[in-house]
């Protein structure tokens, strides 16, 4: 069906100046103006009609204000990194995974990306993503929250030393998903050290994943196990299914790959059995935060995610037709 439609663009000549344009993986292209970007597919007007391309065709895709491309396969191709400001990415998400390495040496490694996010209520964990001090964490960690606390764990001397930030901003959030978008903004904060954001196209049910956390507030704790599923269904969603340990306090942390990517955001696990933890694939956060505008904060209506438009004041008769 694609390239039936990729044959029908040809014949009418739908590209035009101006126009986005989507590279598919047979080598054709589709260009026109994107409506609509979900997790899974593209709406592209191509002038006489909309086409939905599912993602896993799609190569990558070509803005026609001139913006990065996107990063090739898997079936979040397409999805862009945004910047903030002048910055040139928001978040690392490199095409491909690096070569594995131990555990051990990630550790050491990661140390400084992994935080501890705490407030009046409660604690939990989250990873930065990048130098500016952006974080994720799980929504329910900070539910109901504005005075947070975020404690990373610099490198001094060859040692990890901890240091409090308290001037944290909620970013954006989603509790759909569970998801929370921080950012640090303490004056003497230093540049950040942030983790890169991976795939899980390439991971197997079998291979070796670990989560580094602060469960029941002890912080830095690293398990590693394997990866159960990557399709387990719960409540109408799919998580990743591991048998890392996770336990209260290790909300919102990462799942590595033996690459040193997030694969996932542990948020769960199943009380009355042991080994039986889930993450967020990590699909769900690249979406979520190029898409983060949608999930902004807003302080003037703090019980939701959500900003929401003014409605449309009521229009006025003309005179004569009351």
């Amino acid at each position: 069906m694609l390239r039936t439609w990729m044959l029908l663009l040809a014949v009418c000549g739908v590209a035009g100046a101006g126009a986005d344009t989507i590279y598919l993986k047979d080598q054709a292209s589709v260009s026109g103006r994107i409506l609509a970007e979900k997790r899974d597919q593209v709406a592209v007007d191509v002038g006489y009609t909309v086409l939905v391309i599912p993602r896993s065709h799609i190569a990558r895709i070509a803005r026609s204000g001139g913006g990065p491309l996107a990063k090739e396969g898997g079936p979040d191709a397409g999805l862009e990194a945004v910047g903030e400001g002048t910055a040139a990415e928001f978040y690392s998400a490199p095409s491909r995974a690096a070569a594995p390495r131990s555990v051990r040496e990630l550790v050491n490694e990661l140390g400084e990306a992994v935080v501890q996010v705490r407030t009046p209520s409660g604690q939990g964990s989250g990873f930065l993503i990048n130098k500016e001090g952006f974080l994720i964490t799980n929504f329910h960690v900070i539910e109901g929250e504005t005075q947070i606390t975020v404690e990373v764990y610099h490198l001094q001397d060859g040692q990890l030393e901890p240091r409090r930030y308290k001037q944290v901003r909620i970013v954006a959030m989603n509790k759909f998903d569970d998801l929370a978008l921080l950012r640090i903004e303490d004056a003497d904060a230093p540049p950040f050290r942030p983790v890169a954001l991976g795939s899980t196209d390439a991971l197997a049910v079998g291979d070796r994943v670990f989560a580094i956390g602060s469960p029941l507030g002890l912080e830095r704790t690293v398990t590693e196990g394997i990866l159960s599923t990557k399709t387990r269904q719960m409540q109408g969603k799919l998580y990743l299914q591991t048998t890392a340990q996770i336990n209260p306090g290790n909300s919102g942390g990462p799942l590595f790959n033996l690459s040193g990517q997030v694969v996932g955001v542990t948020n769960m696990k199943i009380s009355f059995g042991e080994g039986l933890g889930f993450a967020i694939p990590v699909e769900a956060v690249r979406y979520f935060l190029d898409h983060r505008d949608a999930y902004a904060y807003s302080s003037e209506n703090p019980s939701s995610g959500y900003r929401y438009l003014e409605p449309p004041s009521r229009l006025r008769k003309p005179p004569g037709n009351e």
